[in-house]
């Protein structure tokens, strides 16, 4: 078994921006954490970074501040930085080859958000055969209020992780993965 910890959308948007995530308390921390200890361990390390093309973009418009990777996630290493348009961390980038060449059959999921960028992320790789170790606290959300209703992060978070327990990934929490390491 050969893991990569994949930390997605780690982007000021969500400190600074539009999108501040709130739950769960933590979780920056948490992916520092993961980070440290994959470098530690010769994980290989995979920075995803969204970009939203659309012309009027209110976030995540390349070369914005909202766009830049978080100070914490630039300072540590990175085998690779991946650019992405859309949710999905395979759709339209070289991750799957990457991955391949490098023998990779578990993936490490971290980041933002818990119930789009990671979810999708995640069901991807299942999908593509990868093993998926989802952390708890080591992923975040906001609350949401849309046409269809509301949902507090929490519940949406753990309904997410409730949801990728039950077929696609192993839900962990960061010191669970780094002990079993």
């Amino acid at each position: 078994m050969k893991q990569a910890l994949l930390v997605i959308d780690v982007q000021n948007e969500y400190f600074t921006g539009k999108l501040p995530v709130t739950f769960p308390e933590g979780s920056l921390a948490n992916i520092k954490k993961a980070m440290d200890h994959a470098q530690g361990a010769s994980i290989p390390v995979v920075v995803i970074q969204h970009t939203n093309t659309a012309p009027d973009a209110l976030t995540f418009q390349k070369g914005t501040p909202g766009w830049e990777l978080h100070d914490e996630i630039k300072r540590r290493p990175a085998d690779i930085v991946i650019e992405k348009n859309l949710p999905g961390s395979f759709t339209g980038t070289g991750l799957g080859e990457w991955l391949e060449k490098n023998a990779i059959t578990t993936l490490v999921i971290a980041g933002y958000m818990t119930q789009m960028c990671c979810d999708t992320t995640a069901r991807q790789a299942f999908h593509r055969g990868y093993s998926v170790n989802f952390l708890s606290d080591a992923t975040g959300t906001l609350s949401i209020t849309n046409a269809a209703g509301s949902v507090s992060a929490a519940d949406l978070h753990n309904a997410v992780l409730v949801t990728q327990q039950m077929r696609f990934s192993r839900v962990m929490k960061t010191d669970e993965w780094v002990r079993g390491m």
